[in-house]
């Protein structure tokens, strides 16, 4: 179990829907079978290990309990969702991103667990008001302790201890702008509020919150290419080393036309950006090699803050070709892109 294939999952799923095109569910149901037995018990799964990561397999599982009422899926959605319930929490009540970090929050795992535990509340326990109330609490904690009041964006994680290398001995916050880790954040709101319940007041806070977050990546969007940076944060962009990197820019396209769609952000500011850094991806980075096919290039393979969290450790990873983390939401970027430019 590996949340890339999730994240590359979820694709194939958006594909399917919009071609009707039953190869993309085989595929889909392929991937989703390979990780579970015929009782719905997931393989390679370690509920003590409490990762977040893991969590962000459960909506193709709750998709594909839907698309054919089979219960093994559901019971695997249900392992997951009782993961949550047991997931350890910061005294604030933040999920830990994983055991072995305690006390730390990451932007990542945002969209790790609550498009799941949305969706799961809304099919199987949609009078549940504390679960919805503790979705809108994760993102209240990311938001107090991460977001930069000036621009608006957000950093990669906190601790709430204090105590990891990379900590702010006052704030405990990460010290840099990564840009997957806020392209995680941007999606994660807008799927939240495709299953939140419009009456619950906390779906309010939630637009409010994507909406001063993407108004934040528009302004940091390099003028020359229309890219976004690795490192995102001062003094770092253009700095030697880094680099345009193509997941969070793909996630950023993505998350600005998706939000025109749904009506939080207007197509007038948004569109330009998000179609100039579309262009970018499309001429730059979707690259054709000698047999004809074609590569996705540009992502870089991991950002953790199982590191010092230093500007020095984000360039110093290697990219990866094809990277599900990349590809994946390209895909989503491609698909809202060919939606909105077709009418």
């Amino acid at each position: 179990m590996t949340y890339d294939h999730g994240v590359f999952e979820r694709a194939l799923e958006m594909v399917y829907n919009v071609t009707g095109n039953a190869t993309y569910l085989s595929y889909l149901k392929t991937g989703v079978d390979n990780i579970m037995n015929s009782a719905g018990t997931l393989l390679d799964y370690d509920l003590d290990y409490y990762t977040l990561d893991d969590v962000r397999l459960g909506p193709e599982f709750i998709y594909m309990y839907l698309k054919t009422g089979t219960a093994k899926y559901k019971t695997a959605a249900d392992t997951l969702r009782l993961q949550l319930q047991t997931q350890t929490r910061n005294k604030e009540g933040g999920f830990w991103h994983r055991s072995t970090y305690p006390n730390q929050m990451w932007l990542d795992g945002l969209y790790m667990q609550a498009p799941f535990y949305t969706q799961y509340t809304s099919f199987f326990q949609p009078t549940n008001t504390t679960a919805y109330n503790d979705i809108v609490k994760q993102f209240d904690l990311i938001e107090k302790y991460t977001r930069n009041s000036t621009n608006s964006l957000l950093k990669h994680g906190y601790d709430e201890s204090k105590v990891a290398v990379w900590a702010d001995p006052v704030t405990g916050e990460s010290p840099e702008v990564w840009d997957r880790a806020l392209g995680w954040y941007l999606m994660a709101l807008l799927d939240v509020l495709d299953y939140f319940p419009a009456s619950h007041a906390g779906a309010t806070t939630l637009k409010n919150y994507f909406i001063r977050a993407v108004a934040g990546v528009k302004a940091a969007a390099d003028p020359t290419t229309g890219g976004w940076w690795l490192v995102m944060s001062e003094p770092w962009p253009g700095h030697a080393g880094n680099y345009i990197e193509t997941s969070g820019t793909a996630m950023f396209v993505y998350a600005m036309l998706k939000g025109i769609r749904k009506g939080y952000i207007s197509k007038a500011d948004y569109f330009p950006t998000a179609e100039k850094a579309y262009k970018l991806l499309l001429s730059d980075y979707v690259v054709e090699d000698s047999s004809g096919l074609l590569n996705w290039e540009g992502t870089v393979n991991v950002g953790s803050l199982g590191s010092n969290g230093t500007f020095e450790y984000y360039i110093s990873v290697a990219e990866k070709e094809n990277d599900f983390k990349g590809l994946g939401p390209f895909i989503y970027a491609s698909i809202e892109y060919e939606q909105m430019t077709s009418t």
